[in-house]
């Protein structure tokens, strides 16, 4: 029989799939022996039924019922008993951390009656007491019966005025509850539930409803987290951090997450629930502060901080509480991090000795990489500082500054970078924070929502800067001296030093690029990023090429580590001022005509390569053969048929030019005369090309040049190529591979008949996909790729990350049969996908020889080899 409920003591931190990663780690502090409020954990299965079915599972009420019972037993009281309440946080909790994107209600028990009884076990703490019942109406108010929480923000407010909710005292918290009820019974058109049992119930389902909301559906794409996991709901016994001075609630890190240095790093707040700390209603302490207020709760806490880190063997993200001088743990987890602190903290583990370098390298990513590679502000710019508060993340963000979510996504989906402003930001802000360049908020510490959720997207945040009245229903900020930022108005903020600029500061490079330039490392990030980076090339299997047409781009790929290039495309190589040239061999009515014009392009294009062999220094270089349609070489038909239209006196050479365009244009020219067909119809284009590729290499020593064929979908069409390019070779003197692009769905059916006839695949990915799937990405991404995201149609763009279903069978497929037919084949990728981190990975396992990308994503790509390769050897040990 199904299992849906399990005690704190019976799990572990190995069940994240049955207990979520809040109730995994709960079980695992219980375990060693760190005081956790004692509870149960309600499974992802549970979850997933109730999401499928519409209602809970027949025997869940039931095991609910047991443990509660065993809980209140434990506790020595019931939950909601009127004299002496036990209470109890119904908590969400997922797999893969979300924060603040699904449910929390605090406080569940109490009503009318049991508020008294609360009181009592304060202390005849009245203020507690109303405090306590008035946060449970308004969180399960919003949460549970889909109330605006705004109407609760602004009794609240309108009760407070300037004072902090701390200042209330308990008549006016109880007032604030009957206008709280009232508030219930307006919208929904009921009572607030008084019955414990009820409440409780009824906040399960709430939890479980969270999964599908739209903040959570949204984050999870952002995050690539399958939609199919369901959330765990965690019950525990309430601990109270707003019973006075003497209580409190925090977060704390076991490092610094935006640096990685060591050290105590949190934020408290007293006489507070959690809630109030992570959503930023009220500027916290910094946690070494709480060591002056209540030492013996801050060694206890200095100390369990470092038994967890010791324990994960990680950087370790925690949520506590103090009740009267009681220190309590109600959280913990690998916490998110930096991209900068992902690198710092895996080598400083390494020195430790907690971890080994093969660890450190699968604990950073590709993606955290490539935002180290992103520019800074130049320090030594002339620049207008206008406000300062906490570094939550870093980086340099500039943009037009905004003061809603909304009208954050509209702009930039204009085009526009923004800036999203905010007192404090909640999960209802999550689309505006994707979509804006930078967070500043006025309110809210390090920990707080836009702090962990900027941290976890590599998102700029400023948080706290406490200087800036922000008004967003006038959407304007006013700074020190009188200074007001309007709408729509430049500004500039640096996660690094938590400063804010009036309007755009220029940047510079990143020190993680001048060092992937050449410079040596010198600060304690390039240095780390320099050791993971030696060890992530000395382990991986896949070679890493470059993308790249030109001797500049070949020499920064290069620099950047390029072992050569996976594609040098050769169609950039006839725009320009060679044009003319193009124009010339179309309108070519004889041999002689066809052969001048491919005689004044021949010694270009072996200048081109030239350069580039020069620049690869003996790295091997895959030159493609002229790919795209001929008429993209051409003036556009319908500018060409005007210009002719409006002469007076129209050139027999325009004329002549318009019949060429109108008998090559196509429909879909994508699908048309192009690559291979293109060299077969035009006696001696693709022959010029390679005589330029051999005359270029034997000029320059040690050129190692690898002649691709494009659009392949029949092994005849390379063999007809294939005959030519050998003899040109033979005849020049030079030796090369001779293979082909996989780029058509039946080039990889047929591999292994193509592999007879050639030395080499590369797997044109870009136009694979185009193929497979049966869509133009010129057309349809701005068309409807934004509405298959939306529904889940598309987990990610097939574009961004390869489609491993689908394309990826075809490429499994090419490589089986290709290597069947010629067991040395070699193998790689060219298109966008070569330096996309899961594409990496799937590369490796498929048994690709190299990947090939753009010189920016080299880095990249060297990481998630090194990564790939070390995965696949721990999974192999395990």
């Amino acid at each position: 029989m199904a299992k849906y409920v399990y005690d704190f003591t019976e799990g572990n931190r190995n069940l994240k799939d049955l207990l979520g990663g809040k109730g995994a780690n709960l079980a695992e502090m219980t375990n060693l022996g760190l005081p956790v409020p004692p509870g149960f954990t309600i499974t992802t299965e549970a979850c997933r039924h109730y999401l499928a079915e519409g209602a809970v599972h027949d025997g869940l009420d039931r095991e609910v019922a047991e443990h509660l019972k065993a809980l209140e037993e434990r506790m020595g009281r019931k939950l909601g008993q009127a004299d002496d309440p036990l209470l109890v946080s119904v908590r969400s909790g997922a797999k893969f951390s979300m924060p603040g994107m699904m449910e929390t209600v605090l406080n569940i028990g109490l009503n009318d009656e049991s508020v008294h009884g609360l009181a009592k076990q304060a202390g005849g703490n009245e203020r507690f007491a109303w405090d306590s019942y008035r946060r449970l109406i308004q969180m399960f108010g919003k949460t549970v019966l889909g109330i605006d929480g705004d109407l609760f923000e602004d009794a609240l407010d309108a009760v407070k005025g300037r004072r902090q909710d701390t200042d209330l005292d308990a008549g006016e918290l109880q007032r604030l509850v009957e206008t709280y009820k009232g508030i219930v019974r307006e919208q929904t058109g009921k009572d607030f539930p008084t019955d414990p049992r009820e409440q409780m119930r009824l906040a399960i389902n709430a939890v479980f409803d969270s999964w599908n909301a739209p903040r959570a559906i949204l984050y999870r794409r952002q995050e690539r987290i399958p939609a199919d996991l369901g959330t765990a709901v965690n019950v525990m016994a309430m601990v109270f951090g707003n019973y006075g001075d003497d209580s409190g609630t925090g977060v704390a890190f076991t490092r610094d997450p935006g640096t990685g240095r060591q050290g105590i790093y949190g934020d408290y707040l007293q006489n507070a629930q959690g809630e109030d700390v992570v959503a930023g209603i009220r500027n916290t302490i910094p946690l070494e502060e709480l060591e002056r207020l209540d030492k013996t709760s801050y060694d206890e806490l200095v100390r369990i901080m470092e038994v967890l880190e010791t324990h994960y063997k990680d950087l370790c993200d925690i949520e506590f509480t103090i009740e009267r001088g009681k220190l309590w743990m109600l959280q913990t987890r690998v916490g998110k991090r930096t991209a900068a602190a992902a690198f710092c903290i895996a080598t400083q583990l390494v020195d430790q000795g907690l971890i080994t370098l093969d660890e450190a390298v699968t604990r950073v990513t590709g993606d955290q990489l490539a935002k180290l590679m992103f520019p800074r502000f130049d320090h030594g710019a002339e620049k207008k500082r206008i406000a300062k508060g906490m570094n939550a993340s870093p980086g340099a963000a500039v943009g037009k500054a905004v003061f809603s979510s909304e009208r954050a996504v509209e702009l930039a989906g204009q085009g526009e970078d923004v800036i999203l402003v905010r007192r404090e930001t909640n999960p209802d802000d999550l689309a505006g924070m994707i979509a804006a360049r930078g967070i500043l908020t006025s309110r809210g510490g390090k920990t707080s929502h836009a702090a962990v959720v900027a941290r976890g997207m590599g998102k700029t945040c400023v948080c706290g800067a406490e200087e800036l009245e922000v008004s967003t229903a006038e959407r304007r900020f006013t700074a020190p001296g009188g200074i007001v930022v309007a709408e729509g108005e430049v500004i500039s903020i640096d996660g690094t030093t938590g400063e804010v600029f009036l309007g755009e500061v220029p940047v510079v490079a990143s020190a993680v690029v001048e060092y992937f330039e050449g410079a040596e490392p010198a600060d304690e990030l390039v240095k780390a990023v320099d050791r993971i980076m030696r060890h992530a090339d000395a382990s991986r299997r896949l070679g890493v090429r470059a993308n790249a047409d030109t001797p500049e781009d070949a020499a920064r790929a290069r620099r950047f580590g390029a072992q050569g290039i996976g594609l040098c495309r050769t169609e950039h190589m006839f725009l320009g001022e060679r044009r003319q040239l193009v124009e010339d061999l179309v309108l070519a009515s004889t041999d002689e005509q066809r052969q001048a014009a491919l005689d004044a392009l021949e010694p270009l294009q072996k200048s081109d390569f030239v350069g580039i062999f020069q620049a690869m220094e003996g790295a091997p270089v895959t030159i493609r053969l002229i790919d795209p349609p001929l008429h993209e070489f051409l003036p556009d038909i319908t500018e060409l048929s005007v210009r002719i239209a409006t002469s007076e006196n129209p050139t027999d050479k325009d004329r002549a030019l318009l019949a060429a365009v109108k008998r090559l244009d196509e429909q879909n020219p994508m699908l048309g005369l192009r690559g291979v067909r293109l060299g077969l119809v035009i006696p001696g284009l693709f022959a010029m090309q390679v005589r330029a590729i051999a005359q270029a290499a034997k000029e320059v020593p040690g050129a190692r040049p690898e002649i691709m064929i494009p659009l392949v979908a029949t092994v005849q069409e390379l063999e007809s190529v294939r005959e030519e390019a050998v003899r040109i070779l033979a005849e020049v003197g030079v030796e090369a591979l001779v293979g082909t692009m996989i780029e058509t769905p039946r080039a990889a059916l047929t591999a292994g008949q193509i592999a007879e006839a050639a030395e080499f695949f590369s797997f044109g990915t870009n136009d694979l996909t185009q193929m497979t799937w049966g869509f133009s990405r010129d057309d349809v991404e701005a068309a409807f790729f934004s509405r298959y995201l939306e529904l889940g149609i598309f987990g990610v763009s097939p574009f961004e990350t390869l489609d491993r279903e689908g394309v990826g069978r075809l490429v499994e497929l090419a490589v089986q049969e290709g290597r069947a037919t010629r067991p040395d084949l070699h193998l790689g990728i060219c298109g966008e996908h070569g330096g996309d981190p899961d594409s990496v990975h799937f590369c490796h396992e498929a048994g690709l020889d190299y990947v090939s990308c753009s010189p920016f994503r080299i880095p990249v790509a060297r990481l998630e080899a090194g990564r790939a390769a070390l995965s696949e050897t721990d999974s192999d040990t395990r």
